[in-house]
């Protein structure tokens, strides 16, 4: 499952992170790391963006960069 499909409400667990050289280095600048937790706060009517908590803040992210980040849920 993907950070993109989990629903909202829910708290998942990072599994992978997919993509390659500074396109992966930007998200786990986010603090979206292997092993952290994530919260689903909510999500736009459209479906983009999702909003989340992650490491004690809120974070926007757009549907495609949601899509690379394997999660599982808690």
């Amino acid at each position: 499952m993907t950070l993109k499909d989990a629903q909202v409400g829910s708290t998942v667990k990072v599994v992978k992170i997919h993509g390659e050289g500074a396109y992966k280095r930007r998200i786990m600048d986010m603090g979206i790391t292997k092993g952290s937790e994530i919260f689903i706060r909510k999500v736009a009517p459209l479906g983009d963006p999702v909003e989340v908590t992650i490491r004690g803040y809120e974070l926007s992210l757009r549907k495609a960069d949601a899509e690379c980040v394997d999660v599982q849920t808690v």
